[in-house]
């Protein structure tokens, strides 16, 4: 079930609601009792875990190999 943020306008009273998406809004403060309690817009959290699409995709992405002897840029050829 969601958590919804709410605030009220009048009073700034903040309160987090566990609702089902289906439930009707809340409009009315429980501190003040006044009509201006209005869901707030929040960020979504989520924590990837485990061996998945991050842990592949993302992490330490191997170093490309060394160029060959000869090119003249390597220590071994300007030494």
């Amino acid at each position: 079930m969601p958590i919804y943020a709410y605030k009220c306008s009048a009073c700034g009273h903040e309160e987090d609601a566990m609702q089902k998406m289906s439930d009707t809004p809340l409009t009315t403060c429980p501190a003040c009792g006044q009509a201006t309690y209005t869901k707030q817009l929040t960020a979504a959290g989520f924590h990837l875990k485990g061996s998945g699409y991050y842990a592949t995709d993302f992490k330490n992405k191997p170093e490309p190999p060394a160029p060959a002897c000869g090119t003249g840029t390597c220590p071994a050829c300007t030494g």
